[in-house]
């Protein structure tokens, strides 16, 4: 890492969450985005996020296989190997003193100098933070169960836009989350427009049906979260099937559930307006997310952050 860090003392402003950009760390509410750079105007730029847990970061080699991944396929370097990379995001954390976090990475395509608009004429620029952990939908709504509804919007193309590389194109998402709450429901989940069901604002989605579990293939992030459920799912002799989730499929599922880093599992108890089996959150969801957050204890999986 950069010598140029600065060292903060610990203080109350912290507890909110600390930020890291040019290289220096500082309070999260005093951190802020050049006006001009092409993440804010273009959305030009990737990032990840990787939780942490009782003090520990989950699957953070995988999150940083991710991020990495998707600065390549942008044509985008950063400042920062992926060691660094790695201490910064400890040192966020530590520097905070959150046990439990949201911790995000960005990579921006930067900012623009004088009329040249030639993307790879830019410096490319590095942001990151560590705040209080953040749920997608709380434990308690959770234990409720989530009222899901399947927005009219279709996802944007994946040949437009790659899904796998985390992006913030959410325009169509938002545009059907006011579908969903127009309706009552908590969130949306989008489809291909051709009938198949891709990923929500932010996870994607699993169903049980036919003594099977699917979850979409194409069309979506390849969230870590959604790998852990695979594997756990698979250590449970649950058959997994990636492949294509057609509307008509998804109507009649036995059990839906929902994954992400910001939440973890998230069993569905309606879809659009109507409920599955009792409208209670099902056995193979509760299961799941049991296993789920007792696998953040696994040392294959939990990197301690260096306080």
């Amino acid at each position: 890492m950069s010598d140029a860090a600065t060292l903060i003392e610990p203080d109350d402003t912290l507890a909110d969450g600390v930020a890291f950009i040019d290289g220096r760390y500082m309070p999260v509410a005093e951190a802020t985005v050049p006006l001009m750079d092409w993440g804010l105007n273009r959305s030009d730029l990737t990032y990840d996020v990787v939780a942490v847990w009782e003090g520990a970061f989950f699957r953070l080699e995988d999150h940083l296989d991710r991020f990495f991944r998707g600065i390549g396929e942008l044509r985008m370097t950063s400042p920062h190997d992926r060691a660094e990379t790695a201490e910064i995001l400890h040192q966020c954390v530590a520097r905070a003193g959150l046990r439990e976090a949201y911790v995000k990475v960005i990579l921006t395509r930067g900012i623009p100098v004088g009329s040249n608009r030639d993307p790879r004429a830019l410096q490319n620029r590095f942001y990151a933070f560590a705040i209080p952990y953040v749920w997608v939908f709380s434990p308690e709504h959770q234990a409720r169960g989530v009222h899901l509804k399947i927005g009219a919007t279709p996802r944007i193309s994946p040949q437009a836009v790659d899904p796998t590389v985390k992006n913030f194109h959410w325009g169509d998402f938002t545009r059907g989350l006011f579908e969903a709450y127009e309706d009552g429901a908590d969130s949306v989940i989008l489809t291909d427009g051709a009938g198949n069901i891709t990923e929500g604002p932010g996870f994607n989605i699993f169903c049980a049906v036919d003594g099977r579990l699917i979850t979409p293939a194409e069309g979506v992030l390849l969230g870590i979260t959604r790998k852990a459920v695979i594997e756990l799912a698979e250590g449970l002799n649950v058959k997994v099937e990636v492949g294509a989730l057609p509307v008509e499929t998804l109507r009649r599922a036995d059990e839906i559930f929902l994954s992400t880093t910001a939440g973890g599992v998230m069993p569905v108890s309606h879809l659009d307006g109507k409920p599955l089996g009792d409208g209670t959150p099902g056995p193979l969801s509760m299961r799941l997310r049991q296993l789920y957050w007792e696998a953040h204890a696994d040392p294959r999986y939990a990197t301690p952050v260096r306080y």
